[in-house]
């Protein structure tokens, strides 16, 4: 068995924002570089959709995006990626989360563990720009800045029936009985890799055959080695959980702030860069470009979108070296304030 890379923080007993106590909740995390002594270099990194924190520890670096010789670096992994609380390690029937779980719950880990009060930086690439965004409302003055990348404030209708086709591919396998799966659906983290593939990826990617500039021969060659299998190396109970946090994501949906979006927005004080796909097709520019005008009381905000046409994935551009250098310019400009 391999040994373990990551630490667990254990939550106990938690009650969660439906008012369901989920008992023992586990967060697993991982560290990356030094705690300084006034414990203010921290940068928190929330994982995306179906990722485990060395899925996304590419961009910590020297000379990444995220420098773990100059800040203290922690990614946290949502519940439900099979690190952290997850229907395959749970006992079932497993309760629904929320991104204000998930919140509360870093909250604990960076204040019972650490000692940590001030973040400088919470940055997030798709469900993690969620996270970003949800701890900007939540914790204003404990949030210096956040960059959510390809993200938004809540899920917006046109995402939400990108998931829903998601979830109908996957489901759609004779392996999903009683609402939930009982052995691994071959053929449903196919049909969700299909789908997925269309979503995140945008039309002038397709068009311009974009796809050949990593090695594929083909179209069908593009589809079956970089889509067929991306979704089957996670539980597929797990996959339906973080999609329900996914489509419940709304930084407003809290006593807090009542289901008002105006008022969490209005709520956040630090310095935004909202920094969206030029073409993604789920977090579409157009919800930035609305939140932007609405954070009315944030140190500074900004729209930069990355001006590619890697769609969706624009933002995690684990081989692309020109969607790295922007993301790492702006993320340097924002450090720098």
């Amino acid at each position: 068995m391999a040994e373990r890379d990551y630490e667990i923080f254990e939550a106990g007993d938690v009650v969660l924002q439906s008012g369901v106590v989920f008992p023992k909740l586990k967060l697993a995390y991982k560290t990356y570089g030094t705690l300084s002594p006034a414990r203010d270099n921290v940068i928190l990194y929330p994982t995306s959709f179906s990722a485990q924190h060395f899925d996304t520890e590419w961009l910590i670096g020297p000379d990444g995006v995220l420098d773990p010789s100059r800040y203290f670096i922690v990614i946290p992994n949502l519940f439900g990626n099979g690190l952290s609380s997850s229907p395959s390690n749970s006992a079932a029937p497993f309760p629904e989360l929320s991104y204000h779980d998930a919140i509360a719950v870093q909250h604990r880990l960076l204040a019972e563990r650490f000692g940590i009060t001030r973040l400088a930086l919470v940055y997030g690439w798709s469900m993690g720009g969620m996270q970003a965004y949800h701890w900007a409302a939540l914790h204003p003055d404990m949030v210096a800045r956040a960059a959510v990348v390809c993200g938004s404030a809540r899920c917006a209708p046109y995402n939400h029936v990108f998931l829903e086709s998601v979830k109908a591919a996957l489901t759609a396998d004779p392996a999903f009985r009683d609402g939930r799966f009982v052995e691994r659906p071959v053929a449903g983290y196919r049909a969700m890799g299909r789908v997925y593939a269309g979503w995140a990826m945008s039309h002038g990617f397709y068009r311009d055959e974009l796809w050949r500039e990593a090695g594929f021969t083909s179209l069908e060659d593009y589809l079956a080695r970089a889509w067929d299998a991306t979704f089957a190396r996670r539980d597929a109970n797990d996959l339906l959980a973080q999609i329900g946090i996914w489509q419940r994501g709304d930084i407003s949906r809290c006593s807090a702030f009542g289901g008002d979006p105006d008022r969490a927005l209005a709520a956040i004080k630090a310095r935004m860069l909202l920094m969206p796909g030029a073409t993604d097709r789920y977090f579409d520019v157009r919800d930035n470009e609305d939140e932007l005008g609405k954070l009315v009381n944030a140190k500074s905000a900004v729209l930069h979108p990355i001006p590619s046409l890697h769609g969706h994935r624009a933002g995690n551009p684990v081989n692309n070296p020109r969607d790295q250098a922007f993301i790492k310019a702006e993320i340097a400009g924002l450090l720098r304030k």
